[in-house]
């Protein structure tokens, strides 16, 4: 495949991980004026460059005489791989890692007009001008060690990969959680709302949607306040239960903690509020740490 072997093509995919990798660190962390860590791994790769190269190069070099050809393969076939990876995450992990509805042409959040032009751009540089040098280094390297360098390269990575995809499933299954206890939460508040009404003598007073739940609640208080002031703190303290329940969950997954640290810019569509509220949360204390 356009002379290149198997091991080569991998070394390529990963050199173009580390590059991606370092281009998004540095940008970023210029920006903030501290390191941060980028990707969705914990090493220094990113997939969806190496990816993005490499289906970059497949369709391009056939091209590469032409620099229109060039620019339009790479911007389709990469936009394509863009979509595809972005559906498959946010439908895996019920989070978008990268968000691109805020652009004013874009689809679903995965694509847009102005990514994808920069993804023209981008083949054409790789083509005519970053592939070169790197392509004289990896075939530079004996096969032999070649080979044995993208085996083991290989393996740290897909490691660090499953690793990664683990505490991904932990951070959609913890959202899940937090939406099931939210709503009990507010099932709890709304039992307490009833019974202080039931405390008051204000039931008339109610809201009308209130009022239509309040005999069923006092049925279960044999009419005395003392019972009615029980079960009002006994409401109160299992909805605190079940939230210092959560906040030490939350706390204690670290790994969790440092995905939303290198992904600062995700978002749930489908836990919007919950997974908003938890990132706000991990960026407040990343920046009170900072500024210790």
């Amino acid at each position: 495949m356009y002379n290149y072997e198997v091991w080569q093509w991998v070394l390529y995919f990963f050199i173009y991980c580390f590059i991606g990798w370092i281009w998004e660190t540095a940008y970023v962390s210029l920006k903030s004026g501290h390191f941060e860590n980028r990707g969705f791994m914990n090493g220094p790769f990113l997939p969806i460059y190496g990816s993005g190269a490499i289906i970059m190069l497949f369709v391009s070099l056939p091209v590469k005489n032409s620099v229109i050809l060039v620019f339009i393969f790479g911007s389709i076939a990469a936009t394509l791989l863009e979509l595809f990876t972005g559906m498959a995450m946010e439908s895996l992990f019920h989070v978008r890692y990268w968000d691109y509805s805020y652009r004013k042409i874009q689809y679903k959040g995965h694509i847009c007009l102005v990514s994808s032009i920069a993804w023209g751009f981008f083949s054409c540089l790789l083509v005519y001008f970053i592939h070169k040098p790197i392509e004289g280094l990896v075939l530079s390297i004996d096969e032999g060690i070649g080979q044995l360098i993208a085996i083991i390269v290989t393996i740290c990575a897909t490691a660090d990969f499953a690793t990664s995809f683990k505490t991904a499933l932990e951070l959609k299954n913890m959202l899940i959680t937090a939406e099931d206890i939210k709503k009990q939460i507010e099932k709890l508040e709304r039992r307490a709302e009833i019974v202080e009404v039931f405390i008051a003598d204000s039931a008339e007073k109610a809201s009308e949607d209130l009022r239509e739940h309040i005999s069923d609640i006092i049925e279960k208080i044999s009419g005395s306040k003392e019972e009615a002031k029980a079960e009002l703190n006994r409401i109160l303290a299992e909805r605190n239960e079940k939230v210092s329940a959560f906040k030490l969950r939350i706390s204690e997954n670290k790994s969790v903690s440092a995905l939303l640290k290198r992904n600062p810019d995700a978002v749930s569509v489908k836990h919007f509020d919950t997974f908003s509220t938890y990132k706000k949360n991990i960026i407040d204390s990343v920046k009170e740490k900072l500024n210790r």
